[in-house]
């Protein structure tokens, strides 16, 4: 994946010998991101990621993460089998000194995860790196921690779903908590609290415009998402700004599946002070599809879509600006921006909907889920090992 590709190494072992070979290959690359499905056949919460869209995120043509992030991808093979997988990542523009590793899937051996991980390890290293965080697949803004608590549920759009074993295997080897990331899970169909319907019912200044995305000026409103989230964010742990290009694969990646009355904004003296994003849970339409689109794979997703339509949504993006986030003002758009999402969403069909993730220190975000009757119903975990 990147220039420098790094060796195949080879383990020794009683089971037979175990090989690391880093992916070079479209094949290869066709056999790292299969290997999880073979890894949960046995799981019926799993879903399998489409094909496609996994072949798109592991592009440099696609993913303009890698114009700034060097990436490295590695398949274990035993006797001829695929049995492991695990990624590494290093931010070209990070200075701190801190790698990533990412998208592991392995076989419940101890062995075989220790010499992914020391593959991966040594790759950072060589880099520079002083610190092994994860796991991103393959950024803090992708998918983000490893699922520590909330295995017999399905993973909703864009969020990752670990074998239990993983936790302990990747904690033997000396990784220790970092952080945890919550993934919160609301009944839409239930009427708001009334201390919440009590705050919106207060007079708002006639400055303030709740209104719905546009395609009509589609762009503009997408840059809008962009500049709410990067100023929203920007003190956050580990905060990776969305630069220009990565706006752009934004507007083009959601545009599919969007619907402009889930995508609420409010305006402030005609400036966008805030965001939500609402999108149907596509997980629920591809459970049964094993990632592929052919050859009836995209009749089954648009009519499941279109017609009988999904259950679920996930709301993976919302923001204020910093400049309206205290006071009664901070107080309210949250609310106002999630209540015009939830009654649209109800129109639709939805009955429920994830707000994920969200940083188990953001105490200000956690409380609005908590007072949303929303329940932490899946746990993330992201591990750190000094290098």
């Amino acid at each position: 994946m990147t220039a420098a590709t790094a060796p195949a190494s080879v383990h020794r072992s009683p089971r037979g010998p175990l090989t690391i070979i880093p992916v070079e290959t479209a094949a290869e690359k066709k056999r790292f991101i299969r290997l999880p499905a073979r890894l949960h056949a046995d799981d019926p919460n799993w879903v399998t990621p489409l094909d496609m869209e996994r072949n798109e995120a592991l592009s440099p043509k696609h993913n303009p993460l890698f114009a700034h992030t060097d990436v490295q991808l590695w398949l274990a093979v035993r006797d001829g089998v695929d049995v492991g997988r695990i990624s590494a990542q290093v931010n070209r523009e990070a200075t701190d000194g801190v790698g990533h590793f990412g998208m592991i899937a392995a076989e419940d051996d101890a062995e075989l995860i220790e010499a992914l991980f020391a593959t991966a390890e040594a790759w950072l290293k060589a880099r520079g790196m002083r610190e092994s965080l994860g796991p991103f697949s393959l950024s803090i803004n992708e998918e983000t921690g490893l699922l520590i608590e909330g295995h017999d549920t399905p993973p909703m759009l864009m969020m990752g779903h670990d074998r239990p074993y993983l936790a302990a295997r990747i904690e033997a080897l000396g990784y220790d908590k970092a952080k945890d990331v919550f993934a919160y899970l609301s009944d839409i169909t239930k009427p708001l609290p009334k201390s919440i319907c009590t705050l919106m019912r207060r007079p708002l200044p006639d400055t303030f415009k709740l209104r719905h995305l546009s395609f009509k000026q589609y762009e503009k409103d997408i840059e809008s998402i962009s500049s709410i989230f990067n100023d929203a964010w920007a003190a956050n742990w580990r905060f990776e700004p969305l630069t220009a290009a990565d706006t752009n694969h934004l507007a083009k990646a959601m545009r599919p599946i969007l619907n402009e009355k889930l995508v609420w904004f409010v305006d402030v003296d005609g400036e966008p002070a805030g965001f939500g994003v609402c999108l149907p849970n596509i997980n629920e339409a591809i459970q049964d599809l094993d990632g592929k689109l052919l050859p009836f794979g995209w009749a089954k997703l648009l009519w499941r879509l279109k017609v009988k339509g999904v259950k679920t949504a996930r709301v993976p993006l919302m923001g204020i600006r910093r400049k309206y986030a205290t006071g009664f003002v901070g107080a309210v758009l949250p609310f106002l921006i999630i209540d015009a999402m939830r009654t649209e969403a109800r129109k639709i069909g939805y009955t429920s909907a994830e707000l994920s993730w969200i940083l188990e220190d953001n105490m200000p975000m956690r409380r609005i889920n908590e007072g949303l009757g929303g329940i932490a119903y899946k746990t993330y975990r992201i591990y750190r090992k000094a290098l």
